[in-house]
């Protein structure tokens, strides 16, 4: 069982909890996704929000592949390239249907100067638990 807190005395978040605390027994880490399709090809070219939703649909399927939801995601890290307040927007909007909006995941987004591909804007790496 997984639970989200944001203490008193912390800034209010913008999209995600300060503290996931879990009792689960099994943890699934998902490697760093990133805009592909199922054939390798980047999705959204040069468009942030389309790479975010990729990038969370990749995520989705990866939790479901092992029978867990977006639900049970407890922490994620997002690398940006040359990340803004205007980049930080368009991922909280593109990433905002995938995630519960009662309990979004603890998460912390850095900025970088470049990914693994000149094409990539975004790379996102998941923890979930879950019994």
């Amino acid at each position: 069982m997984n639970t989200f807190h944001n203490p008193p005395g912390l800034a209010a978040p913008n999209g995600f909890s300060h503290v996931a605390e879990t009792r689960a027994r099994r943890t699934l880490i998902v490697s760093g996704q990133v805009a592909y399709d199922a054939s390798g090809s980047v999705v959204g070219a040069g468009d942030l929000h389309a790479q975010t939703r990729q990038v969370y649909a990749n995520i989705q399927a990866a939790l479901a592949s092992r029978g867990a939801t977006m639900d049970d995601l407890v922490k994620t890290t997002l690398f940006v390239r040359d990340l803004d307040p205007e980049k930080a927007a368009v991922v909280r909007r593109a990433r905002q249907p995938f995630l519960p909006a009662e309990h979004p995941c603890a998460s912390t987004m850095v900025g970088v100067a470049s990914l693994a591909r000149p094409d990539l804007l975004l790379e996102v790496e998941a923890i979930a638990m879950t019994d």
